[in-house]
């Protein structure tokens, strides 16, 4: 049974792709990679007709992974911690399109958008249409500016 050992390889590289599919992406596709690397190598093995080839294979495709496709797999995968929707918002400058005072609202316009806006807390003066206007927080439908 001189290959066996290349079998037994490309069985457990199956079952890990198996417990990927089982798992589902959890790992981030740890698993399925890892069990591509012994399935292969053992199928040169098995080509070769030698379990040193097969070893060596699995060996080197499984570093090959870990060192230097690991990284860039997950960073395509995951998705960038960006602020979106309303969060997006804070930090962003406007411009006054209806007076903004304290107490009384008004409504600014962001980027191509237009929101109801009121003054932030601690903010004393009004604000005319044109000024500009920094987006501090937003609650609910309305930004509160400085």
């Amino acid at each position: 049974m001189k290959n066996a050992v290349n079998w037994t390889l490309v069985g457990c590289g199956g079952l890990l792709i198996v417990a990927e599919v089982v798992l589902g992406a959890a790992t981030g596709f740890d698993l399925a990679l890892m069990g591509v690397s012994l399935a292969a190598g053992g199928g040169v093995g098995l080509f070769f007709a030698s379990t040193k080839v097969g070893l060596f294979s699995s060996g080197a495709l499984a570093f090959f992974y870990l060192f230097v496709l690991r990284k860039q797999i997950r960073s395509r995968l995951l998705a960038p911690n960006r602020p979106s929707n309303v969060d997006a918002l804070v930090g962003r400058t406007g411009v006054v399109t209806s007076r903004l005072a304290p107490n009384a609202p008004g409504q600014v316009k962001v980027g191509d958008e237009f929101w109801r806006a009121a003054l932030a807390p601690g903010v004393s003066e009004a604000r005319e249409p044109g000024q500009s206007v920094t987006v501090e927080a937003v609650e609910g439908v309305t930004l509160l500016v400085r």
